[in-house]
């Protein structure tokens, strides 16, 4: 919809970054870290849906969702009930000190939403999405009593010691950061239009690749588990082609390796299933949630079969503030709002209409070398040629600048930094994103005025 026939969502009272923002901004250099550099030069002060209001009144329409934990939409008015409830009643004993229902019901509907599995599955909660991986690698190395753990080339798995082992970009996540955990191995993750095969061709060269692994790398009786982004996120979201997933899981099974499949950026609905497994037909051993599990609140998990849960010892695994009763209660209130506003079937419509919006623009811009996605998980990658495929790593920096500055907020993604990604909140209206794919395409196109 043209935005001359369109409320406009965008608002700008103040060149960014405002008085208000620039004035917090400069605080936060005294006393901040520097590593922690801000993305967006404004401060935020309320955001709702898929809006987010500065410190100066503007207002941004945000496809970064909190990089992908909001898909229940920003600030949703039955959640902050829930979590007020919750605050009244009390904010923390340790579940295992002093156990707690939301932390029980949440486990029992989680265990239900597992993907094609009759086997009962059982539950652990953590923090964040790296506490769920370095818990999901314990477990499955005291589950095999085998040591070594493969993962993939693109993914992101964390920044904590394992997790950053794990994860594949060595810019900014591991730079300077060694030496890594022992006995991670990486494998090739089929990335098609970077190796400029057909997909089926990936799939299999990569499949063959990882066979070749256990004469060449590791044995296979060595290997506790695989972890794997069923689909790509900060690697650039990047789908596996059809089959890729199914033969994994039965290298696996063959072998004795456990297979975890890391959802915490491609779960909670946003590819248009639950969870992402579920578009490949895989039943992972574990599974690990974290980002929209609570719409903003620290919580994560590990799902697993309760086989493999239940064979660690008393104590174990767990923490002080693993799985918080207040963050229980966002996530149970994040189920009824998927549920009642079916944000899984809504996640694919968003998709559809986002991945309509960028296939128009590659149609203009010779920039765009790729559209990608699975439901509402959409990128675009920049090539500076679309035969050699050089990645536009500066062009996408600048284009998501000027993006912000006219008020829609996308992210980079892609080891190379040259994928623009969308990880809008599953509520956001058509007219919102029409609006800022709006924004993109002009600043697409301002990019080779």
């Amino acid at each position: 919809m043209p935005q001359s026939q369109a409320v406009s969502h965008i608002v700008r009272k103040t060149p960014l970054p405002g008085p208000r923002s620039a004035e917090v901004l400069r605080r936060k250099e005294a006393v901040i870290a520097k590593p922690l550099s801000v993305y967006i030069p404004a401060v935020i002060a309320r955001a709702q849906g898929a809006l987010v209001t500065d410190l100066d009144g503007n207002t941004f329409i945000d496809l970064g969702g909190g990089v992908g934990v909001t898909n229940a939409g920003h600030s949703d008015p039955a959640v902050i009930a829930a979590i007020k409830e919750q605050v009244d009643r009390f904010l923390h004993t340790d579940f295992t000190i002093f156990p707690y229902e939301p932390y029980v019901e949440l486990a029992e509907r989680l265990v239900k939403l597992v993907p094609g599995s009759s086997q009962p599955h059982k539950v652990s909660l953590y923090n964040s999405g790296a506490e769920a991986v370095e818990n999901a690698v314990k477990i499955a190395r005291a589950f095999t009593r085998r040591p070594a753990i493969i993962a993939f080339e693109g993914g992101f798995h964390g920044r904590t010691y394992m997790a950053m082992t794990l994860t594949s970009r060595v810019t900014p996540y591991k730079k300077g950061f060694g030496p890594f955990v022992p006995e991670v191995y990486r494998a090739p993750y089929p990335y098609a239009y970077r190796m400029g095969m057909e997909p089926a061709a990936c799939a299999e060269q990569c499949l063959q690749q990882i066979e070749r692994m256990f004469t060449t790398t590791v044995a296979a009786d060595q290997v506790a588990a695989m972890i794997i982004e069923p689909v790509l996120g900060e690697g650039g979201f990047v789908v596996p082609p059809d089959g890729f997933l199914q033969r994994l899981e039965a290298m696996c099974r063959e072998r004795g390796i456990l297979l975890i499949a890391d959802e915490v950026q491609s779960g909670y609905g946003r590819t248009g299933r639950f969870f992402a497994s579920e578009h490949f037909g895989i039943t992972p051993d574990l599974i690990t949630v974290a980002k929209s599990i609570a719409d903003g609140l620290p919580l994560s998990g590990v799902i697993g079969r309760a086989d493999i849960m239940d064979s660690l010892g008393d104590n174990t695994i767990g923490g002080t503030f693993v799985g918080n009763p207040v963050a229980c209660a966002a996530a149970l209130a994040v189920l009824d709002v998927f549920e009642r506003e079916d944000l899984v079937m809504r996640a694919r419509h968003v998709g559809e209409h986002v991945m309509a919006g960028m296939r128009r623009m590659q149609s203009k811009h010779a920039l765009i070398g790729d559209v990608r996605g699975l439901g509402a998980m959409c990128a675009i990658e920049l090539v500076r040629d679309r035969q050699t495929r050089e990645p536009a790593d500066r062009e996408a920096a600048a284009i998501l600048r000027r993006c912000i500055d006219r008020g829609a907020i996308f992210l980079k993604a892609g080891v190379y930094g040259n994928v623009i990604r969308c990880l809008a909140p599953l509520v956001i209206k058509d007219e919102q994103i029409d609006e800022a794919l709006d924004v993109l395409d002009s600043a697409i196109a301002d990019e080779r005025a």
